[in-house]
């Protein structure tokens, strides 16, 4: 088979790897083009040596081309995968950074929360113009797989206004059925059967079945607890799980700031999290770890190289869904997995114009999603928190309304536990400003937000929250990767 696959974002180096990997895992992919694309021409180059290695020591037919130029790279490509991060780590820092002057710890702020949503304010209109590119130069019908945060919002844009035929992506499901795999001691997940359903990063596994036997709230929290590292690392899950009856796919860091009730009392964040990993629940912790992988990226560049020239090993494919629906619409050998597209009746019991993650089947005829599932009350009542917020988020991208995306982030749950309306008012200008370079949509609100700032009396204060990490160096990296050599 010969077709083309468009990457935009292609300098998050290691996804790229995987991704570009896993898809030459298909036997009949072997002669597919690449198309690289990312606003850093160094970026690109890096990882246009990798993939070159890999091609090159696999002895492949595959074409692999990068250029700055994204339109080009789009030109005739039948699929398009998205990475992106609008505004790079300078941006991100302020996702962080602002709202703890305010109050607001957050781990990861990339979904919802204060930095999740300027994090979608920034990402929208990057989106429609890559769906405007690809209505006008990609192959007819071309699809967009989006793996970029925030994934609903950034979906939900791309559908509802960029017209675009598109799935968004993540592995969240894949990482919980591991752990549930793990603590009821089957010998694989294939072992494991489940539906899980919900919104992304607020999916919910509501049916499990170990080789067919059905397993039960308190079977899952007797494991959980009785497993020595999960017990530590997913309190917060494990509460929840408690409380809820179910249990949430992501990460107890994640899931800790899209809930208004573990993050808001500093003295109560250090009881919820655990600090063997930035994951499960460090103030900044993804912050910390992109900026640790960038540093160590652009170090040992050299090995990265070299060990790109290895065999490619179906084994080790990843559970990445991106390859397995290509192979599936291409060759029709069919793929289940979860899958974040507009509801439409997927999930009855949330609203129908949101972006929800839920099992569907892939074959030649499309990603085909099964109706009609009904998500247990508390679940639905949590997702729909947040389905308001992603909402009001896509509207405010769109039309540049600073006052809608101060509403926005007023009734995110985390802030709204947290912050008054006049922290969250001086807040949200603080951000506009500060990332103003990456939201032309707010350039006019910009020198009255700016106006705002010089006569507030909101009082801040400059706090590294709850439960941070300094950023380590390459040294102190270098030390811990070969103790961890060591002692395996």
């Amino acid at each position: 088979m010969s077709f083309k696959i468009a990457i935009i974002g292609a300098g998050s180096v290691g996804f790229t790897k995987k991704l570009f990997t896993d898809i030459l895992c298909v036997p009949e992919f072997r002669d597919v083009e690449f198309a690289l694309t990312d606003l850093s021409e160094r970026n690109l180059q890096m990882i246009k040596s990798i993939l070159d290695r890999v091609v090159e020591f696999n002895r492949l037919p595959t074409k692999v081309t990068a250029t700055t130029d994204r339109r080009a790279a789009l030109e005739g490509a039948r699929y398009v995968i998205s990475c992106v991060r609008v505004g790079g780590l300078e941006a991100y820092a302020d996702d962080i950074r602002i709202p703890l002057k305010y109050g607001i710890d957050q781990c990861v702020g990339d979904t919802i929360c204060a930095g999740g949503i300027l994090y979608g304010q920034r990402n929208i209109p990057v989106i429609l113009d890559f769906c405007k590119d690809i209505l006008e130069v990609a192959e007819p019908g071309a699809k967009f797989l989006n793996y970029a945060n925030p994934m609903a919002m950034n979906t939900w844009a791309a559908i509802e206004y960029g017209k675009v035929d598109t799935v968004g992506l993540c592995h969240g499901v894949q990482h919980g059925a591991d752990q549930i795999a793990e603590v009821l001691g089957a010998k694989s997940r294939t072992e494991l059967d489940y539906i899980c359903s919900g919104i992304n990063h607020q999916t919910w596994f509501i049916d499990l079945r170990l080789n067919g036997r059905k397993i039960g709230k308190d079977e899952l929290v007797a494991a959980f607890e009785a497993h020595p590292v999960y017990s530590q690392q997913e309190k917060l899950r494990i509460d929840v799980l408690k409380r809820f009856g179910v249990y949430s796919t992501e990460s107890n860091g994640h899931l800790s700031e899209y809930l208004p009730w573990y993050r808001k009392r500093p003295d109560e964040i250090t009881r919820w999290i655990d600090m063997s990993d930035w994951i499960h629940g460090e103030t900044g912790g993804y912050l910390r770890y992109s900026t640790e992988t960038r540093n160590w990226f652009e170090t040992e560049f050299p090995q990265f190289l070299e060990s790109a020239a290895r065999p490619i090993d179906p084994a080790k494919r990843s559970n990445e869904h991106a390859s397995h629906i290509l192979e599936a619409l291409e060759t029709n050998r069919v793929y289940r997995g979860h899958f974040n597209v507009k509801n439409n009746g997927i999930i009855a019991n949330l609203p129908q114009d949101a972006i929800v993650e839920s099992p569907g089947f892939v074959d030649r005829f499309g990603i085909n999603m099964v109706a009609g599932i009904t998500l247990p009350e508390g679940c639905a009542a949590t997702c729909i928190s947040s389905i308001n917020v992603q909402r009001m988020s896509v509207h405010a991208a769109i039309s540049g309304d600073i006052d809608l995306l101060k509403l926005t982030v007023l009734h995110d749950p985390l802030v709204g536990a947290v912050s008054t309306p006049e922290e969250v008012w001086q807040m949200v200008d603080e951000m506009v400003v500060a990332q103003a370079r990456w939201l032309p949509q707010y350039a006019d609100a910009v020198p009255a937000a700016k106006e705002r700032l010089s006569k507030s009396r909101v009082k801040t204060r400059e706090w590294a929250g709850a439960a941070r990490r300094d950023v380590r160096s390459i040294e102190e990296l270098r030390a811990e990767k070969t103790a961890l050599k060591q002692a395996v």
